[in-house]
C-alpha cells in the first residue's frame, strides 16, 4: 500500500510540473498555443492551424553542408593575364548546401532515360538535353574515341559530364529538385511509383503539386498535425528547396575551404588552391609528391612519363581521383572546370553586394487566372512565369525592372549619358559574338547578358588556373570538353546546419 501510494503522489507531481512548465507556450496535453491569440496550434476543433517547429531542411542526396561565412574573395595570387576581373572584395556568403561532386555521365545518362520515357510526345526535349559529344573534337589532333565512348561507355560512368552548357545545367538542376522531392514522398509512403502514367505534363513537378496541379498515384494521404489527411504543403517541412547552380562567390568559397585554417574566428593562413601551400604538389609523407589535382603540368605535359605519370590521368579523371577540400568537396580544382550562376562582368567584384553577391537575377512572378489562382501548368508539368514588369514595380524601394543582369554595369542605361537616349531598348542589347558589327557602325564583344562564368581549372589548364579567383566566361548557349558543373541548394533555418546557437535565457 505503501508503494502504491508513492506511485500515485509521484504520478501527480509529475502531471503538475509539466502542466507548469509548458503553460505559457503550450496546452496541458503537449499543444503548442499562439503567444499572440492564445489559440491552440495543430487542433481540428478550431480549424487547424498548423505549427511545425521543423529547424532547417534534411541533407539532400549528393549534398555536404557548406556553413556560412565572411572571407575575401577575388585574386590571391598575380594577375598572369593582365584581365583585371578580379580585385579582392570582403563578402559573407550564407549557409549552403554544395555536391560532393561534380555531375557524372552516370547522373546525366539517368536524366536522358527519365526524358525519353516521359516526353515521348515531345521529343525535342530529349534532344535539346543531349551533350554535344562532337566538343571532343580537335582539328589537328584525334579525339574520336572520346566522341564516341566518353558519355556512353561504362567505363567513363563515374567521369564527369561535359559537352554541357550552362543552360542545359541549368534544366538539369530543375528536373533533379522534382525527382529528388518526389522519392521523398514515395519514403514518406504517400506517393507510389507509377512510370506508367507519367507521360508528357503528367510528370510530378514540386510546385504542380503544391498548388494540387499534379495527383500522382497516392498511397495514403499526408496526416497533418491537426490529424487530417491531404497532400503534402510546403508548410509541413518534408519537401526541399530548389537544386541549382552555385553563385560564383558560393562556388569560390566552398573551394577555398577556409575552415580547415580557421580558429576562433581567425583565418590563420588564406590560399592559393583549395589546399595549403603554393605548390600542386602533396606535402605529407605517406604521399608526397603526388599531384593534388589533374592538370597539365606544362607545355605538351597533360600526364607525365611513362610508369612514373604526375597526375595519372590523360584527359579528365573518376570525380573522387584526389584528395577532397576541407568541406569535403572533391575536384574543386581541376579535371573540370565548372559552371557558375553568374553573368560575367569584368569589373563584378567591385559592383556586387557584400552579402551573397550575385549578377543574373531577373525576377518573376507566377502566371495567375483572373481569380488569382494558379494558371494551368505548362507542356512539360511545370508551373508557368513570367518576368514582372515595370509597371508593377514602380512603387518598389529595392528594384524596378525584372531584368537585372545588366544593372549598373557601366552600359549607357547605367550611365544615363545626357545626349543619348537611354530609354531605347536598342542601347543596351548585347550580341553572342565579339566585334560584331551591327550595320550601324557599332562595335560589340563577347561580353554580353549570356556569357556565364566557369571556375575552377581543367585537365588541360595550367596550374594558373587551379585558383578558386581566377574566372572566365562563354556564351551559355555553348559548351567544352573541358567544362562540367555541380549543383547547390540554399540553406534555411539555423545557419549552422541545426547546431544550437541560441542565448540561454534563464
Amino acid at each position: 500500500m505503501r508503494n502504491n501510494g508513492f506511485f500515485v503522489f509521484a504520478t501527480c507531481c509529475l502531471l503538475v510540473f509539466s502542466a507548469t512548465s509548458c503553460q505559457k507556450i503550450k496546452g496541458i496535453f503537449g499543444k503548442k498555443k499562439s503567444s499572440t491569440t492564445g489559440w491552440t496550434y495543430n487542433d481540428s476543433k478550431n480549424g487547424g492551424i498548423e505549427y511545425n517547429n521543423v529547424k532547417a531542411q534534411k541533407t539532400g542526396p549528393g549534398l555536404v553542408f557548406i556553413p556560412g561565412g565572411t572571407f575575401v574573395m577575388g585574386r590571391t595570387q598575380e594577375d598572369v593575364m593582365g584581365d583585371w576581373n578580379n580585385t579582392p572584395k570582403r563578402v559573407s556568403i550564407a549557409s549552403f548546401y554544395m555536391d560532393e561532386t561534380e555531375v557524372r555521365n552516370i547522373d546525366w545518362l539517368e536524366y536522358l532515360t527519365w526524358l525519353r520515357r516521359v516526353y515521348t510526345t515531345y521529343p525535342e526535349v530529349y534532344q535539346k538535353a543531349l551533350p554535344d559529344t562532337l566538343v571532343w573534337r580537335d582539328q589537328l589532333g584525334y579525339n574520336e574515341p572520346m566522341v564516341k565512348n566518353y558519355l556512353r561507355f561504362p567505363a567513363y560512368a563515374e567521369y564527369p559530364v561535359v559537352g554541357v552548357s550552362w543552360e542545359q545545367a541549368t534544366d538539369y538542376c530543375v528536373w533533379r529538385t522534382d525527382r529528388v522531392n518526389e522519392q521523398i514522398l514515395i519514403d514518406k509512403k504517400i506517393l507510389t511509383h507509377d512510370p506508367d502514367n507519367q507521360k508528357d505534363e503528367n510528370n510530378f513537378n514540386t510546385e504542380a503539386y503544391t498548388t494540387g496541379q499534379y495527383t500522382g498515384t497516392v498511397r495514403k494521404n499526408y496526416k497533418g498535425l491537426s490529424k487530417e489527411r491531404r497532400p503534402v504543403r510546403w508548410e509541413d517541412g518534408l519537401l526541399l528547396p530548389e537544386y541549382r547552380l552555385p553563385t560564383e562567390a558560393e562556388w569560390e568559397y566552398a573551394a577555398y575551404g577556409l575552415i580547415g585554417n580557421t580558429q576562433d574566428e581567425r583565418i590563420s593562413n588564406s590560399r592559393i588552391y583549395p589546399w595549403d601551400g603554393s605548390w600542386v604538389r602533396y606535402a605529407e609523407k605517406k604521399h608526397r609528391g603526388r599531384m593534388m589535382a589533374n592538370f597539365t603540368r606544362g607545355k605538351g605535359d597533360y600526364m607525365g612519363v611513362a610508369g612514373s605519370a604526375n597526375d595519372g590521368w590523360d584527359y579528365t579523371s573518376p570525380v573522387r581521383s584526389f584528395w577532397p577540400n576541407d568541406f569535403g568537396l572533391y575536384d574543386m580544382a581541376g579535371n573540370v572546370n565548372e559552371w557558375v550562376a553568374d553573368v560575367y562582368r569584368t569589373l563584378s567584384f567591385q559592383d556586387m553586394a557584400e552579402f551573397n553577391p550575385y549578377r543574373g537575377n531577373v525576377f518573376q512572378s507566377p502566371v495567375l487566372n483572373e481569380d488569382g489562382t494558379a494558371a494551368p501548368k505548362d507542356s512539360l508539368g511545370r508551373m508557368r512565369y513570367r518576368n514582372q514588369t515595370d509597371a508593377e514595380l514602380a512603387n518598389r524601394e529595392n528594384y524596378r525592372t525584372a531584368d537585372n543582369r545588366n544593372f549598373n554595369d557601366g552600359d549607357l542605361k547605367s550611365r544615363i549619358s545626357g545626349d543619348i537616349d537611354w530609354r531605347n531598348t536598342e542601347n543596351d542589347r548585347g550580341t553572342h559574338d565579339m566585334y560584331y558589327n551591327d550595320g550601324k557602325g557599332e562595335i560589340t564583344t563577347l561580353i554580353d547578358d549570356e556569357a556565364r562564368v566557369y571556375k575552377g581549372g581543367s585537365w588541360k589548364d595550367r596550374a594558373y588556373w587551379l585558383n578558386p579567383g581566377s574566372r572566365r566566361y562563354m556564351n551559355q548557349k555553348r559548351s567544352s570538353n573541358d567544362i562540367g558543373f555541380r549543383c547547390a541548394m540554399s540553406h534555411v533555418g539555423n545557419a549552422t546546419g541545426g547546431k544550437k546557437n541560441k542565448v540561454s535565457q534563464k
